[in-house]
């Protein structure tokens, strides 16, 4: 008996479950999901750094009252109106940082400039600029305040952006970290060929019409350093003060 066999015919798909399978509105939606995801991905990102800031390390801030000495009698800053030009409400420009506050008399001195570095966050010799105007390119020194070494406190303002941005290279970055500094914490200040060792003995965040962290206290050698909080936004300020140990 002769055999037969049998080959399976291959299925016919018609052409219109063809072009239902590669339409052009399926790629769309696909694409419209991505463009969606990725952008939820982006705000998280934006958003988890603030976040995780306000509820890991505002806590460990203390509040508006700051703890420091006093100035002696006569020394309180005076307060003038802010403008509401453009000018003043760039950030970039130390001045706008505090705007109630009447810049102090400079202090009499040929240095202009000095370095600062803080190992933990591999920020070395960075540029200080005293009585600065441009923090997109050094650190500033607020003016009239204490120069490093001496009684009082050189008052130090950096940049600060969203951490995951950080480089310590960067001026417009610099800071960002700062609020992370623990008790203990060293800043190493090099000014007129002497080195200067300070370590972290309090930090708090303040309102920016908070003026007192820029008074000088006259019982030992501080140093503070400033930066907006929460980083990426101009809400408040954080203060780091440290005392000279070296």
């Amino acid at each position: 008996m002769t055999g037969y066999r049998y080959i399976k015919a291959p299925a016919i798909i018609h052409k219109s479950v063809l072009n239902r399978t590669v339409s052009p509105g399926s790629k769309n939606r696909r694409i419209a999901k991505g463009l969606f995801f990725f952008g939820l991905l982006l705000m998280l990102s934006v958003a988890w750094p603030i976040l995780s800031y306000e509820i890991f390390t505002a806590p460990d801030l203390s509040g508006e009252e700051f703890l420091l000495p006093v100035p002696v009698s006569g020394q309180e800053q005076d307060f003038i109106k802010k403008s509401s030009s453009e000018e003043n409400d760039d950030l970039t420009y130390p001045q706008n940082w505090f705007p109630t506050a009447k810049p102090m008399k400079k202090r009499e001195t040929k240095i202009t400039h000095y370095t600062l570095s803080i190992p933990k966050f591999k920020i070395e010799n960075a540029t200080v600029e005293i009585d600065g105007k441009n923090l997109g390119k050094s650190l500033i020194q607020y003016p009239g305040t204490a120069l490093p070494g001496e009684i009082g406190a050189p008052v130090i303002f950096g940049h600060s952006i969203l951490p995951q941005f950080f480089n310590p290279k960067n001026y417009m970055s610099i800071f960002s970290l700062i609020p992370t500094m623990q008790l203990g914490d060293e800043i190493i200040i090099k000014f007129d060929g002497i080195t200067y060792t300070y370590r972290v003995i309090d930090k708090i965040e303040v309102k920016p019409d908070n003026i007192s962290v820029l008074e000088q206290p006259y019982d030992n050698e501080y140093l503070r350093l400033i930066t907006c909080t929460p980083p990426g936004t101009y809400l408040r300020r954080g203060v780091i003060t440290a005392t000279l140990v070296d």
